[in-house]
């Protein structure tokens, strides 16, 4: 294996690479000279700093070469190449995916695609109850799979559920069975925290388009506060996981704008993948090219 020894014509030929450098940059901008590299047998890349103040850490390379058994070496590229320790560009993000939750403000307006994995059609006024709710078919399954789970001995899913039809039952349906519950003081002050942090008179709601009344990404809470207010699940909403109004509304609305799908193309009018033939003589009047003389073939009278 050859060493990766720089030529030493090559090497020698800094006036060179220099020559070349300021040619392909603005006058002044090419500074000292770092180094040499071999790339390979007889090619070598000088490097020179570059004194552009919008390129710092960044260095001139250019390359030269010579041919077996020459004297004479050549330029062979001249590049402007970041440093180890050059300031480069953040890393290239689609713009579908350059919004981060916490970036909307009010008055935004984000778009939800027709077929977003997130939403799911509504009330179809069919009796079939959708796919994923408590009582379509083959949940039962999984309640039983879930069921027959082992638990630990002393957890709360140990202990045995109450009896159906009984009042125990009931209460359990209910969410009463508990010591103590909220109460109407407590759920008050409640709605009334929620209602100053994420109600109708904030001023993302007062820009918004709509209200989460009407949105898909809106979960009620159960009980008699399902009557005033949700959870948002939108990630790019400021509402993310908390509780709001049914009030309020945010630029990030399921139905605030709702991209179409992409068009499709219509199809080539010509296809260029194809080879189609074409000749060279095509037939006149009729008759072919044979039939005519040297004279009308060369359109000479």
């Amino acid at each position: 294996m050859r060493s990766r020894t720089p030529d030493r014509l090559c090497a020698e030929a800094v006036d060179l690479a220099r020559t070349a450098a300021e040619e392909a940059a603005l006058p002044g901008m090419v500074g000292e000279h770092i180094g040499a590299v071999a790339d390979a047998d007889r090619v070598v890349t000088h490097l020179f700093t570059a004194n552009d103040p919008g390129y710092r850490g960044w260095r001139w390379a250019v390359t030269v070469a010579r041919a077996s058994r020459a004297k004479h070496v050549t330029i062979d590229e001249t590049a402007l190449l970041p440093g180890p320790d050059a300031l480069l560009a953040p890393e290239w993000v689609p713009w579908s995916e350059r919004l981060r939750p916490g970036d909307m403000g009010p008055g935004d307006l984000l778009p939800t695609e027709a077929e977003d994995l997130r939403l799911e059609p509504g009330f179809s006024g069919e009796d079939t109850p959708p796919p994923n709710s408590a009582v379509a078919e083959g949940m039962a399954a999984d309640v039983a799979d879930t069921e027959e789970a082992d638990v630990l001995p002393g957890s709360p899913a140990h202990q045995p559920p109450p009896a159906r039809g009984g009042i125990a039952a009931l209460a359990e349906e209910l969410g009463m069975r508990r010591a103590r519950v909220l109460s109407r003081y407590g759920l008050h002050a409640a709605a009334d925290r929620w209602e100053e942090a994420f109600g109708p008179k904030t001023a993302m709601a007062q820009a918004a388009p709509a209200t989460c009344v009407t949105c898909g990404f809106l979960t009620l809470l159960p009980g008699s506060l399902r009557q005033a207010f949700g959870v948002c699940a939108n990630e790019f909403s400021p509402a993310d996981g908390r509780v709001v109004s049914l009030a309020y509304g945010c630029g990030a609305h399921s139905e605030a704008a709702v991209m179409p799908k992409p068009p499709r193309p219509a199809p080539p009018v010509v296809d260029e993948t194809v080879v189609e033939p074409l000749a060279l003589r095509p037939e006149r009047d009729g008759g072919s090219v044979e039939d005519t003389g040297p004279g009308e073939e060369l359109g000479h009278s």
